[in-house]
């Protein structure tokens, strides 16, 4: 019985030490940005975006911690076995990996608009899971500082079945595991990582699961004009208004609640605004957010860095110098 009890301390300190890895991971992560619209588009620049060299220069400079990755891998992976993806796209996402991890920043590498896999996930599981087998050999080498992310925004069929997705996540994990058996890896529910539906995600029993929603509350503001909703919001919305605001804390502390019931760390990998929204209640939508995110020890991802909710100006190449300093409060 000695021996057992031993035994069971042993196994207790073990957990806790790596449930206090895992928090401490999600801490490091800090505040980033997406490099949105760029790796995630049917080629690289088809939706105006090509990353350069200069861009992860300016984000490791304006104080940001991690740059979330987001990646479209379908486009560049063969339809049918082994599912290989195109040395010349992964050589182009090593670059990208390289340039962040050179500098010091950390990396959420993701699989970003899987839409067969959203549709038809009985159909499209082979592929799915011949990706991320492939992403996991590949970087098991690369340091704990980047992050698998396994799914954005999954919806779709899942969200009709929530249970679809509960059971494919451990397959896609269990996949990871075979060669990163200890790196921190993002997942979320479904409803495009939706708070209100962390209830019915089911986690698998691993210490590494960082959880992550997305936050665009409230949609008729953050998605006003949006030329890809039917119908898009109109535009006008302003923030705030003491209606917004409650709602959209009640919104995260459930998130929080959630977090804390499961003991895992809480991501949002993405909160952002569209440009049509009038450039100061942008301002005041994000510094909202972003000081609600860290009151309740988030880390996060601003969507995005130089598209259309974009921190930084492309066309005047510059940060928009207010909603910068909304996200990165200066000292």
């Amino acid at each position: 019985m000695k021996f057992f009890m031993a035994g069971l301390i042993v196994v207790g300190a073990l957990n806790m030490a790596l449930a206090q890895n895992i928090l401490e991971q999600n801490r490091l992560l800090g505040r980033g940005i997406n490099f949105g619209n760029a790796l995630e588009a049917p080629s690289e620049g088809a939706w105006g975006l090509r990353l350069e060299e200069r861009y992860f220069d300016l984000v490791k400079q304006a104080g940001f911690n991690h740059l979330r990755l987001p990646v479209s891998w379908t486009h560049h992976a063969a339809g049918s076995p082994p599912h290989a993806i195109r040395p010349e796209f992964l050589a182009r996402v090593d670059w990208a990996i390289a340039q962040a991890t050179q500098r010091g920043l950390r990396v959420v590498l993701n699989l970003h608009h899987h839409d067969p896999l959203n549709a038809n996930p009985a159909a499209e599981e082979a592929r799915y899971l011949a990706i991320w087998r492939q992403l996991a050999e590949r970087y098991k080498s690369q340091p704990a500082t980047v992050l698998f992310e396994l799914l954005n925004e999954p919806h779709g069929k899942f969200n009709d079945d929530p249970a679809l997705w509960n059971a494919l996540l451990p397959k896609a994990l269990a996949t990871v595991r075979q060669t990163n058996p200890t790196r921190a890896v993002i997942v979320g529910p479904v409803w495009w990582n939706n708070v209100t539906h962390l209830d019915r995600l089911t986690l698998p029993a691993d210490p590494n699961l960082i959880v992550t929603v997305h936050f665009y509350d409230p949609f008729e503001f953050t998605h006003q004009g949006a030329e890809w909703v039917n119908p898009a919001p109109p535009v006008g919305r302003r923030f705030p208004s003491a209606d917004d605001q409650a709602r959209m804390r009640q919104t995260l502390d459930k998130a929080q609640q959630w977090g804390q019931q499961n003991n895992r760390p809480i991501y949002v990998g993405e909160f952002g605004s569209y440009s049509k929204a009038d450039p100061a209640s942008r301002v005041a939508w994000t510094a909202f957010v972003r000081s609600e995110l860290e009151k309740r020890g988030f880390s996060w991802a601003y969507w995005e860095f130089g598209a259309g909710f974009g921190a930084y100006d492309r066309l005047m190449d510059e940060w928009r110098k207010p909603l910068l300093e909304a996200l990165i409060p200066p000292r």
